[in-house]
């Protein structure tokens, strides 16, 4: 899984991360555990950069399972979406 702040405007990748720069342990867990992990390396990410707002464009995937996870970290570490 791959998650990616991007700014529009300027066509260009803010910060990304994946479950690929997870430690091996952590690569065990089941894909929601990991992707609770990279959801918050990424706000860690964002708050450096300064982003408290974003649009949460999740594609043509459904809002469930991995997907609503990621959200509801970032929203729980306090990145407005």
């Amino acid at each position: 899984m791959f998650l990616q702040l991007i700014d529009d405007k300027k066509g260009m990748t803010l910060a990304s991360v994946s479950t690929r720069e997870l430690k091996e342990a952590a690569r065990k867990k089941s894909k929601v555990s990991q992707a609770e992990l990279i959801a918050a390396a990424l706000f860690q990410k964002a708050k450096k950069l300064g982003i408290t707002k974003a649009i949460f464009d999740r594609g043509f995937y459904q809002y469930h399972g991995r997907v609503k996870a990621v959200a509801e970290v970032l929203r729980k570490e306090g990145l407005q979406l």
